[in-house]
């Protein structure tokens, strides 16, 4: 049994390049120094003495500077390549994260914040082209995965870390970390990532005209409005789906902690082997409906309004479930749809779908719950769930 495990895990991880896994290494050490979003609120609460709603603002510039930095970075990608943008993207990482330290004015913190997540995500568009480029279309797919993987288990590991340098050296610990790990993650790109040239070979069947601007390319541009709509709907697990454990269900913060890094462990220990199977599958659509419909089902377990820690781990699963099969496929569909020198931009859209979701989900979900409470709202998203799937089986007949 053990044997089998080993060569199911070594099957899953095989055919990949070496390239493939430096970006990898590179994403991990990246998202493993990525210790201020987690831990921002607090700094600013309890360093600052800013309210909660002052808080709340200046994180609304994380969101804003996610929009702005995908924007920004995919369209220098597209003129500059994938190689220098993740290097400057890496090295700006570091220098903000120290301006961020020194900044202690509301309104500088706000722009010091604003600015390091645009920085921080201009690398994202980039980093997406590169796995393009080094993969094959037959293991795209595994290959995005591996980058999930590779992020999951450095967000496992750097709050964690976070956690202990703020409790026993403070919180500008985190800031110095985090500039670290940028710096030694930028050395590795620079010294071990070759640059070649960006000619990427196609997916059979999604490939639109040559040169076609993603601004014009209707389908797509649908395609990035649900996958909006779908990360407003699953980030919910970061907003108001903790508010909900711990006021509902009387979950302490350990308890809510362990439940989502137990979404993260889930994801690194079948994400990759589960890949591995359904790789082949150039059917994008129906595979983000599958995931879909996992979040349909997330949601109406939380909307029963049973209040049993057993319902929390049962969508914890399922919700994973949505991840893992949507994820995939959905940035599969975004790097394989456009033409040679389109694809910095097609990704731009793709990233800052989910930064402006990452701006409407906390707002969108605390407002309706205070107004109608959990269940309901749930529910409601439960039936949004509903129109996103139909929408993205629909899509499949895209040009």
């Amino acid at each position: 049994m053990i044997k089998g495990l080993i060569r199911i895990y070594k099957d899953a991880f095989s055919g990949l390049s070496g390239n493939i896994w430096l970006l990898g290494l590179i994403m991990f050490i990246n998202r493993g120094g990525a210790m201020i979003l987690p831990f921002m609120t607090l700094y600013l609460t309890k360093e600052f003495n800013y309210t909660l709603a002052d808080a709340g603002w200046i994180m609304t510039a994380f969101g804003a500077g996610s929009i702005v930095g995908a924007y920004t970075g995919g369209q220098l990608t597209d003129k500059y390549g994938y190689y220098y943008i993740q290097l400057g993207a890496l090295i700006g990482s570091a220098v903000f994260s120290i301006l961020l330290l020194m900044a202690h004015n509301f309104w500088l913190i706000w722009l010091m914040v604003f600015l390091f997540s645009m920085v921080a995500d201009s690398l994202r568009p980039a980093n997406s082209v590169a796995i393009a480029l080094f993969s094959k279309p037959e293991n795209r797919t595994r290959s995005f995965s591996l980058m999930r993987f590779a992020i999951n288990l450095g967000y496992a590991v750097g709050p964690a870390i976070a956690g202990i340098i703020a409790e026993y050296f403070g919180y500008s610990w985190i800031f110095i970390m985090n500039a670290v790990t940028s710096i030694i993650a930028a050395v590795v790109l620079f010294k071990y990532l070759p640059y070649v040239s960006e000619h990427v070979p196609e997916a059979k069947g999604e490939q639109t005209e040559l040169g076609k601007s993603a601004y014009k390319d209707w389908p797509y541009l649908k395609f990035t409005m649900l996958t909006a709509v779908w990360a407003i709907l699953f980030f919910q697990l970061f907003t108001s789906v903790p508010v909900y454990w711990s006021g509902e269900l009387g979950l302490s913060e350990s308890q809510i902690g362990q439940l989502l890094g137990l979404n993260g462990l889930i994801i690194v220990i079948i994400e990759m082997p589960i890949i591995r199977r359904i790789e082949h599958i150039t059917k994008f659509m129906e595979m983000i409906a599958l995931g879909s419909i996992m979040l349909i089902l997330s949601f109406v377990i939380l909307g029963v309004g049973i209040k049993w820690v057993s319902f929390a781990v049962l969508y914890i699963i399922f919700i994973t479930l949505a991840e893992l099969f949507a994820m995939p496929f959905m940035i599969n569909f975004a790097v394989s749809r456009p033409a040679e020198g389109r694809r910095g931009q097609y990704m731009a859209l793709y990233s800052m779908s989910y930064g402006i979701a990452n701006i409407i989900a906390p707002i969108l979900g605390m407002q309706l719950a205070e107004n109608l409470g959990f269940s309901p709202t749930f529910m409601i998203f439960a039936g949004i769930s509903i129109l996103v799937t139909i929408f993205f089986f629909r899509l499949r007949y895209a040009n």
